[in-house]
């Protein structure tokens, strides 16, 4: 499935992976629709590539709802949904003061893995109810897992559990969907060079860069976008999550 024409909903793209996406996607010729919690980022990134910017909070329901509403309105019926929305808070499970984090578990979940949810089921249904390309695709759903899902440091068991739960979806929804030719697939990416990164120390930075392999640096963004794009154009690859990670494995701590 070639990008060019098609319509494309990426989440989480006022930044970092998403932003990216959509920047790369743009660039192929999609008209991008943009989802994010910051609706001033995600107006601006749109103003950069012609696309739309809508402030959505993936994990809401109803906002998620009015979100596919307005693209279907103004963009016409989504081939590609890309999921990079998330939030990586951490903590453990009982603090060293006895507290739980059941509330920061609960929002985690509530995020990455039902908001991730929302935007596949209105995204696969509107492909659903397109005709077929000339591959016999509808369409197709990339959600973003994490390598914390099999690699889970201390402190990361929310958000082991919600790209795990991103990982688990991905072959069922892609089995589900198979007979409507609507494809379904998951990135679970390593350590790189986003936002959140930006803002650590530079000693941490460095000793994080000291445990990967090869290439021996933090991923580009522009590298996850070019794995979307290579996810896009293979009516092949289904069902599947891929690591994107220069053979890292994430310590316990």
């Amino acid at each position: 499935m070639q990008c060019d024409g098609l319509v494309a909903v990426v989440t989480g793209a006022a930044s970092g992976l998403g932003a990216a996406t959509a920047r790369r996607l743009a660039r192929e010729g999609a008209r991008v629709a943009i989802l994010d919690y910051d609706a001033e980022g995600a107006a601006r990134v749109a103003g950069e590539i012609g696309g739309i910017g809508i402030g959505c909070d993936v994990g809401d329901a109803a906002q998620v709802a009015a979100a596919f509403e307005r693209i279907g309105s103004e963009l016409g019926a989504v081939r590609v949904a890309v999921n990079c929305a998330g939030i990586g808070l951490a903590a453990r499970v009982v603090g060293r003061d006895g507290t739980l984090s059941t509330d920061l578990f609960e929002r985690t979940i509530r995020v990455n893995l039902i908001g991730s949810f929302h935007v596949m089921a209105h995204a696969s249904r509107m492909m659903m109810a397109e005709a077929p390309l000339e591959t016999g695709e509808r369409g197709v759903v990339i959600n973003t897992a994490s390598i914390a899902y099999q690699d889970g440091q201390v402190g990361q068991t929310a958000y082991a559990a919600s790209k795990g739960g991103i990982a688990a979806m991905c072959l069922p929804a892609a089995r589900e969907m198979a007979k409507q030719g609507v494809r379904v697939m998951a990135i679970a990416p390593g350590l790189f060079h986003t936002p959140m990164m930006e803002g650590l120390p530079e000693e941490t930075t460095a000793g994080i860069v000291a445990n990967i392999p090869f290439p021996h640096r933090l991923g580009d963004p522009d590298e996850y976008a070019l794995m979307v794009s290579q996810i896009v154009a293979n009516p092949y690859l289904n069902g599947e999550v891929i690591r994107l990670d220069a053979a890292v494995r994430l310590p316990q701590r």
